[in-house]
C-alpha cells in the first residue's frame, strides 16, 4: 500500500465503514494520536477506546478527505466531519444536531504503518453546533 493509500484506508475503512479491524492492519504498534478535541492515545487499544467515545456520541460520524498531500514520510489531509450528535460528548448532551466542521491531520508512516497522527480542527464551529438548540 502507499502512504496515500494507507491513509484513505484509515478514513474510509477504520473511520466510515467503522470496521476496527483496520486498527492492526494499518498503525504501528507503538501509535499515537492527538486529536483535535484534546485527547491523546498511546497505542492501538487506547485508540479503538476513543474511537467508541466518539462514535457513541456521533454515531454516524464521517470523514470526507478534501485534500491530501503525501511527501517522504508524511501524509497530510484536510478533512471535513460531519455526523448526527446522538450521545453524550464531553459535557454536551445530546442534541441530535447535524455536525459539520473542518480539520486538517498529519500522519507519520513508517515501514508502511501508521506511526502518528496529529489532528486539528474548527472546534469553535464544533462546539458552536453542540450548543445550537
Amino acid at each position: 500500500m502507499t502512504n496515500k493509500e494507507l491513509v484513505k484506508s484509515y478514513y474510509e475503512d477504520l473511520w466510515n465503514k467503522q470496521d476496527k479491524s483496520y486498527i492492526d492492519k494499518i498503525f504501528a504498534d507503538d501509535f499515537e494520536f492527538h486529536g483535535s478535541l484534546n485527547i491523546s492515545t498511546h497505542g492501538k487499544k487506547e485508540f479503538e477506546d476513543y474511537m467508541s467515545m466518539i462514535l457513541s456520541a456521533i454515531p454516524n460520524l464521517y470523514h470526507g478527505i478534501e485534500l491530501m498531500v503525501s511527501e517522504g514520510n508524511t501524509v497530510v489531509v484536510r478533512a471535513i466531519y460531519n455526523g448526527t450528535h446522538e450521545g453524550k460528548l464531553f459535557d454536551y448532551e445530546p442534541t441530535n444536531n447535524r455536525i459539520r466542521y473542518n480539520g486538517a491531520s498529519f500522519f507519520t508512516i513508517k515501514d508502511g504503518k501508521i506511526k502518528n497522527i496529529w489532528v486539528l480542527g474548527d472546534l469553535n464551529s464544533l462546539f458552536k453546533q453542540l450548543t445550537e438548540e
